[in-house]
């Protein structure tokens, strides 16, 4: 197995079987459109969504940005995602969260199209998660960390795989998906008791906790997996950081996403396959 498990390759085989899915959709009149609904100009949405339109374009995708002012209202853009959500080119909506405080952000997610919410925020795309029922789509980022699996032959059946961090957003789905590959998980969070041994005990353990470097040897042991799904700016460092401490940790497991290049790499790449995959789904 690979020591380090970076996101590049995989990010390149499901862009070429999405650009391939994407080339046979068009040979039967149906293009591939993500409309981008964003709110404001906050730096990290502008820069996610240079990277998802950069990606799109490379496969084959469509993209149509929908950019309202900051302060609109909660009226204006109910309105604007129901045009889309009604909107038969428009195959997958791909909504910024959080919004401006002023607007009720669950109502707005509350009211997305689960077969268009590609990003995996309604709770009909959680409900399909939760029940492998296959409604709407993952997370795209807990989904980026199985392809990473899936990708350098992790067997997750059979095996003790923990999930730090509990969010809607990444930790939950996650233990969600890793339970549909048959990996007995434990969900661990800020009030687990021993927390270091809890994921001492884990063969692959993925952490999605937000805690900029907090996980170090304390928490590993040699033969793990770890999955590495946090990501932030060390102004000490001047470098981006994962959740785990990484010069402690390629020093003691088996295999490591590294940060960056690692699952967020692969992030937009599943973005871009939920669209081709929600457009499929229409005809």
């Amino acid at each position: 197995m690979e020591k380090l498990l970076k996101g590049a390759p995989v990010a390149a085989a499901l862009n070429e079987k999405t650009a391939a899915d994407a080339v046979a959709l068009r040979e039967r009149g149906i293009v591939p459109l993500l409309a981008i609904l964003r709110v404001g100009e906050r730096p990290d949405d502008l820069a996610y969504e240079r990277g998802a339109m950069k990606r799109c374009a490379g496969v084959g995708i469509e993209t149509r940005s929908v950019v309202l002012p900051a302060d609109v209202s909660q009226d204006t853009l109910l309105a604007e995602l129901d045009a889309l959500n009604r909107d038969d080119a428009v195959h997958g909506i791909l909504l910024f969260l959080p919004l401006p405080k002023h607007l009720d952000g669950e109502a707005v997610r509350c009211a997305l199209c689960p077969e268009k919410d590609v990003d995996g925020i309604t709770d009909g795309s959680l409900a399909g998660v939760f029940t492998g029922a296959g409604t709407g789509f993952p997370p795209c980022t807990a989904q980026a960390s199985m392809e990473i699996l899936d990708y350098y032959g992790i067997d997750c059946a059979g095996k003790r795989a923990a999930v730090i961090g509990r969010s809607l957003v990444i930790g939950r789905p996650a233990a969600m998906l890793l339970m549909q590959k048959n990996a007995t998980v434990t969900i661990c969070h800020s009030k687990t008791a021993d927390l270091p041994a809890a994921a001492r005990e884990a063969e692959i353990l993925l952490v999605a906790a937000g805690q900029m470097e907090h996980f170090g040897s304390e928490y590993l042991r040699p033969g793990q997996v770890v999955v590495d799904v946090g990501i932030g700016w060390n102004e000490e460092k001047g470098k981006l950081c994962g959740d785990v401490r990484f010069d402690e940790a390629v020093e003691i497991v088996e295999a490591i996403t590294p940060v960056p290049g690692g699952v967020g790499a692969v992030t937009t790449a599943v973005l871009a396959r939920h669209v081709v995959e929600a457009a499929d789904r229409c005809i």
